[in-house]
């Protein structure tokens, strides 16, 4: 399964605009809103049972607002199902200081906790849909050093780098690089991991593939035992009850890990028809999943967290754009079938 990676390339630009808007955010367990002149306020859900940012110039913001404009108002209220919700933050390649500084003083200032993805590793996606990554690992470790820079002392919940260690065990990684892979992928946790206020979780695959006993071990050499825990099903539609199946197995076998579960699109499970690259990229028939919160089905589930965001396509498969680009379309019908 492969990951799409998020508009990071794009954050730059956003994360500007979103540190000023959030100055309108009230905080507190109340949550705040951010409103305009045409009605599209953007309301945080109570920080008791989401504690996390929500931005307010996100994408499916932008929709909201752009359909208010337009009148669509049955349109609106559908994405508004997104819109007020905290989706991950990928950081992109350029300015890994500016943009984690960003997100996280908008959050900060709104009492909330950002969530960041981190997906730069070097041989990302193993040439597919997300392929790219950082030119080597020294260059990896630079991007590194400035996103926690960029974090400090802020709090931060990180999802460290969705396929990496699962493209390590099916092949996909030519084993060349997992030497390399692996010390980079320890050097970033330890990194993240002593930050005052940072959460970290190393990616381990989804509930669809393979068994935890193939995955284990490499989870292990890659630091999941400095890391506060692991996250599952990242940009994948497994249930949540499959997906929790899948971590606690996992978790007993990496010294009792806790871990959070990417519920942005798994409302109806995975899709059923075509081979798996079919059944994975823009499935047809998806919904929302739960929304993120840290009151969960159990206790060694962290957070339901939407790292992937809605909306965002997979890449250029069944009229989507590219990966990370934001489709409309895609995200009324997900918004639609959540009920």
């Amino acid at each position: 399964m492969y990951v799409s990676r998020g508009a990071g390339t794009r954050a730059a630009v956003a994360v500007l605009g979103a540190a000023l808007l959030v100055a309108g955010c009230s905080s507190g367990d109340e949550g705040g809103k951010k409103g305009d002149e045409s009605g599209a306020a953007i309301k945080q859900q109570p920080k008791e049972a989401d504690p996390f940012w929500v931005n307010p110039d996100g994408n499916a913001a932008k929709q909201l607002a752009a359909y208010l404009k337009a009148g669509k108002k049955a349109e609106a209220e559908q994405i508004r199902k997104i819109a007020e919700h905290p989706t991950g933050e990928w950081i992109g390649p350029e300015n890994p200081e500016q943009e984690a500084r960003g997100f996280t003083e908008a959050a900060e200032e709104a009492d909330r906790t950002a969530i960041l993805v981190l997906y730069n590793i070097p041989h990302r996606d193993c040439g597919q849909y997300s392929q790219g990554g950082a030119a080597d690992g020294d260059a990896y470790r630079a991007w590194i050093d400035g996103v926690a820079k960029g974090i400090g002392d802020r709090s931060a919940t990180v999802i460290l780098e969705p396929d990496a260690v699962l493209h390590l065990v099916d092949g996909c990684t030519g084993k060349k690089f997992h030497e390399e892979r692996y010390a980079l992928l320890n050097e970033a946790v330890n990194k993240l991991a002593g930050l005052k206020n940072t959460k970290v979780y190393l990616d381990a695959g989804n509930a669809g593939w393979g068994h935890p006993n193939q995955i284990f071990e490499p989870l292990q050499r890659a630091g999941v035992g400095q890391a506060d825990g692991f996250s599952v099903n990242v940009s994948n539609f497994y249930s949540t009850e499959d997906s929790i199946a899948y971590g606690k197995r996992l978790s007993a076998k990496v010294g009792g890990k806790p871990f959070v579960i990417d519920t942005s699109r798994n409302g109806k499970g995975p899709y059923q028809d075509g081979t798996a690259k079919e059944r994975w990229c823009n499935p047809p028939g998806r919904a929302l999943g739960e929304t993120p919160t840290t009151k969960t089905a159990d206790p060694l589930v962290d957070a339901y967290v939407w790292v992937k965001r809605p909306g965002e396509s997979d890449g250029e498969c069944k009229g989507g754009p590219k990966a990370g680009q934001w489709w409309a379309d895609y995200a009324l019908n997900l918004a639609r079938d959540s009920g």
